[in-house]
C-alpha cells in the first residue's frame, strides 16, 4: 500500500492543492493528515473544507496544536502565531470548528501510530527536535513506526529494535534527501517526522510530504513547489504578520 502523509498544512491552499495533485500523480491508496490543518495561512476555510472532504473519502486526519486552539485558546502561543489565531478563528464556522474539535490527538493501526507532535505527552504538543526527544517518543509506545510533523523539518529517528526502551545514546538521526526513497528495515524502530506542506523551515521553502510504501518498504520525503507569491499576497492582503510570508521565502 502506498500512502501520502501530510502535515502542518497551515491555511495554504496554493501548498495543499500543488501535494494533492502530486499524490494523485503518485497513485497512493490512503492519506493521512498529521494535523495543523489552520493557523499562520490565509486560507483556514478552504483548508478545512478540503480536509473534511478528504475524510469523508476514508483519510485519516489527526488535530495539531494550532487545530486544537481554535477551540482551547491560543495563550502560550508566539505572538505571530496568537494573531494568526486570532484573525483563523474569527473566519472559521461552525462546521470548520466542529471538524476541528472532533479530531483524535492520534490513530493506531497494528504496529505505526500516527500522531501530531509526539507519542511522549501528545496533548501537551512536545518538539521531536533531537535523538533524546526521538527516544522519549518511542519510549511511550509500543509501536514500531512512529510518524509525526509539529516541527515543520524532515527527520528520520532510528533505533534497534529490543527487549528495553530506547535511549539518545542508541539513537540515529538524520536528514533525508529530497525525492530519494529510504529503506524502512523490520529490526529497527522509527521516529519519521514528515516536513510541513504550508510553511517548511528546512531551508527549502518547496511544499513536504511523505510517501510510505509499505510493500517496498521504504519512506520518501517528496518536495512540491507551488505558487509562493499568490499565499505572499494573501497574507499581505490579511495583514497578517510580515514574519509569516517572509518565512514562505526563505523556507526556514
Amino acid at each position: 500500500m502506498r500512502i501520502a502523509l501530510i502535515t502542518d498544512i497551515h491555511a495554504n491552499r496554493e501548498a495543499l492543492d500543488a501535494v494533492l495533485d502530486d499524490i494523485e500523480a503518485e497513485g497512493v491508496d490512503r492519506i493521512v493528515c498529521l494535523g495543523d490543518i489552520v493557523g499562520y495561512g490565509p486560507d483556514p476555510v478552504a483548508a478545512v473544507d478540503i480536509l473534511a472532504g478528504l475524510a469523508e473519502r476514508g483519510a485519516v486526519v489527526i488535530r495539531g496544536n494550532h487545530d486544537h486552539a481554535v477551540d482551547a485558546g491560543w495563550h502560550g502561543m508566539s505572538e505571530n502565531a496568537a494573531r494568526a489565531m486570532d484573525w483563523t478563528a474569527a473566519r472559521l464556522g461552525p462546521a470548520e470548528k466542529t471538524f476541528l474539535a472532533d479530531l483524535p490527538l492520534g490513530h493506531r493501526e497494528g504496529e505505526t501510530l500516527f500522531v501530531h507532535a509526539s507519542a511522549h505527552a501528545p496533548e501537551t504538543w512536545p518538539y521531536v527536535l533531537d535523538a533524546a526527544d526521538a527516544a522519549d517518543s518511542l519510549a511511550a509506545t509500543d509501536a514500531r513506526l512512529v510518524f509525526t510533523g509539529h516541527t515543520h523539518v524532515p527527520v528520520l529517528f532510528h533505533t534497534l529494535v529490543g527487549p528495553t526502551a530506547p535511549v539518545a545514546a542508541r539513537m540515529v538521526g538524520f536528514r533525508p534527501e529530497p525525492n530519494r526513497p529510504v529503506a524502512l528495515s523490520a529490526i529497527r524502530r522509527y521516529h519519521a517526522v514528515i516536513g510541513a506542506v504550508g510553511q517548511p523551515r528546512d531551508g527549502d521553502n518547496r511544499a513536504c510530504w511523505g510517501l510510505w510504501d509499505t510493500r517496498a518498504e521504504d519512506l520518501t520525503w517528496r518536495r512540491v513547489a507551488y505558487d509562493v507569491d499568490l499565499t505572499i499576497g494573501k497574507i499581505q492582503a490579511a495583514r497578517l504578520p510580515d514574519r509569516l510570508w517572509i518565512r514562505l521565502l526563505s523556507g526556514d
